[in-house]
Formats: C-alpha cells, sequence, structure tokens
C-alpha cells in the first residue's frame, strides 16, 4: 500500500504548511499593527512596502517550488 502512504505523506506536508503559513501570518500580522500603532497610523505599511513584501513572499515560493538540487535514488 505504497500509495496510501504517498497519500498520507502529502495530506500531512499540506496540513503542516497550512498550519506553518497562519502562525507566520498571524505574528505577521501583530508586528504590522503594533508598528502602526507606534507610528500613529492606521495602516501598517505603505503601498511600496506592501509591493516589496509581495516580491518577496513570491521570490521565496518560487525558491519552494523550484526543482530540488538532490537527487533521490
Amino acid at each position: 500500500m505504497k500509495g496510501c502512504e504517498a497519500v498520507e505523506s502529502n495530506s500531512r506536508t499540506i496540513l503542516f504548511g497550512v498550519v506553518l503559513g497562519a502562525a507566520i501570518g498571524l505574528i505577521a500580522a501583530v508586528l504590522l499593527n503594533r508598528r502602526a500603532e507606534q507610528a500613529g497610523r492606521s495602516t501598517a505599511i505603505t503601498a511600496g512596502e506592501g509591493l516589496q513584501l509581495g516580491a518577496m513572499v513570491f521570490g521565496v515560493l518560487r525558491s519552494l517550488a523550484g526543482p530540488s538540487t538532490t537527487e533521490r535514488g
């Protein structure tokens, strides 16, 4: 039942990614709100900062989705 094990492994990987992404998003939101409060602004980031952040996130996702350098044998 190797196929069943692969599906279970994929499900665990996806679940781990969802939980990790939610935790990182929550931490980022708390930090951005704290930054906005300290600066006395209603928004935590400017449009330019948002574009930079989006480009960085896409860069990280692209590196994660890129071809693996390790060989499986």
